[in-house]
């Protein structure tokens, strides 16, 4: 998990650098909006193929990186919505930058990344955690508010399952996996253990015949 949550650092660290460039040659998110993925943005994916780079050496798959980036870009018109309505004192202009990208981040893992893979309870603590070690002193504080009042809209899912219990169940399955693959293929032995004993007594009688 720390992999992950160095992962989430640089995602990061590189909507900071495209949204502030952005925001500080036009004053407006008009820009950020019209780009629907990575490839339209040279920039974007420059910052990011950097990032990696400097801060992610011993990332064994960036494509986590990557995959957060994409799903926040093709959604980030929809996903600024969310986060005015968690937070409608707040235009977004007027949110840190970090700030709003921790809650982009943390919006986008709450509602548009598979549950199972992602638990809310985790995507709200880690947006916590950015926010904590990149943002300013009341960062966490507002992250929290805003995601959870966006949580508590979507009616509270998971929310008696701990991680633990998260990863109990994933284990479970893949041990119910595994056992009805090896179900499976005792199954199939056993077809191909009749195939053999048929075409044997197939031949047997056929040289009973030939006799």
């Amino acid at each position: 998990m720390a992999n992950r949550h160095l992962s989430r650092s640089i995602v990061l660290q590189s909507l900071y650098e495209w949204d502030f460039n952005n925001f500080r040659s036009t004053k407006s998110m008009d820009g950020l909006y019209e780009v629907k993925n990575i490839e339209e943005s040279p920039k974007l994916k420059k910052i990011v193929s950097h990032n990696i780079d400097k801060f992610g050496p011993g990332i064994e798959d960036a494509s986590f990186v990557w995959g957060i980036i994409q799903g926040i870009v093709g959604r980030l018109k929809k996903i600024d919505i969310i986060l005015e309505k968690g937070a409608p004192e707040w235009p977004i202009e007027q949110i840190a930058f970090i700030d709003r990208n921790v809650l982009r981040i943390g919006i986008y893992e709450l509602l548009f990344v598979d549950r199972e893979e992602v638990p809310p309870k985790v995507a709200i603590n880690e947006s916590i955690e950015l926010a904590k070690t990149f943002g300013g002193e009341s960062s966490g504080k507002f992250i929290n508010g805003v995601l959870g009042t966006i949580y508590r809209e979507i009616g509270e899912p998971m929310k008696d399952d701990s991680t633990e219990k998260a990863q109990e169940r994933r284990e479970k399955e893949s041990v119910e996996k595994g056992e009805t693959n090896q179900t499976e293929n005792k199954s199939s032995d056993k077809k191909e253990e009749a195939k053999k004993e048929d075409k044997n007594g197939a031949t047997e009688e056929n040289k009973n015949i030939n006799i």
